[in-house]
């Protein structure tokens, strides 16, 4: 009896020694995000780069050259022929146009938010969503599974409130890099209204950031719009009043 009992405990020992390393490496899912999150996430940032539009139309480029600060601040003008000097602001939620031939600011609230910009499958909206994810959105790990040839997490978000473009959204983080591989966003009652997979990244400033992927907007047919960063810097100076609407006209 003596001698069962002394295998049962070297059994559990054995046990506890071989999932040890596994406990140790466990992470959650708010870990995890966090982790993406700082990855996307710089002081300031400057990119040019260019999007194209794929649907019943035909092919649509646009380029454009953008400037971040924080997770809150961005303006993007684009310098495409058709659209030259057209602005973008975000500031905190706040999301306004610039229109160079009319002189006109317009700030987009409601359900102008989820028009289309510039005729592609990214809508206004989708640009307000920002890089602090913890503050909108209840996160819970579902699973592994592999997308592309890598190892990804997989994780459900849930949105903490009204004020976000999505309900709900699935994303595959990379496990060795935290890079999203791939972002299904849904509606309130469960349906697919969007997919972005990953295409490449870039390194700028020690970090590893997107710089092509394709979003498509499930509910057009054949429609897509991919986004190609050419170049990125991080950290740069920006005059205090950069993100104003002072500086649309500038």
């Amino acid at each position: 009896m003596r001698k069962v009992k002394t295998i049962k405990r070297t059994v559990l020992i054995l046990g506890f020694l071989f999932l040890m390393p596994v406990l140790l490496a466990a992470q959650t899912a708010e870990e995890i995000v966090v982790k993406m999150d700082d990855l996307q996430r710089f002081d300031s940032m400057q990119s040019r780069g260019s999007l194209i539009t794929r649907d019943r139309f035909g092919t649509k480029t646009i380029t454009f050259i953008s400037w971040s600060e924080g997770s809150s601040d961005f303006l993007i003008e684009f310098t495409s022929a058709a659209e030259a000097g057209q602005k973008i602001l975000r500031t905190s939620d706040e999301l306004f146009l610039y229109f160079p031939d009319a002189e006109e600011v317009i700030r987009l609230q409601g359900a102008a938010l989820r028009q289309s910009m510039m005729g592609s499958d990214i809508s206004y909206e989708d640009m307000t969503e920002g890089n602090n994810t913890l503050d909108k959105y209840d996160v819970k790990l579902v699973g592994e599974e592999r997308v592309e040839g890598k190892n990804c997490f997989v994780i459900e978000m849930t949105a903490k409130s009204r004020n976000v473009p999505y309900t709900k959204q699935t994303i595959w983080v990379v496990k060795d890099s935290y890079i999203p591989q791939q972002v299904q966003y849904f509606s309130k009652s469960g349906k697919l209204l969007k997919e972005m997979r990953v295409l490449g990244f870039m390194e700028v400033d020690g970090k590893v950031i997107i710089s092509r992927m394709v979003l498509e907007d499930k509910l057009k047919k054949n429609s897509s719009t991919e986004m190609i960063l050419d170049e990125a810097k991080a950290n740069i100076k920006l005059a205090s009043d950069f993100f104003s609407l002072d500086q649309l006209s500038w």
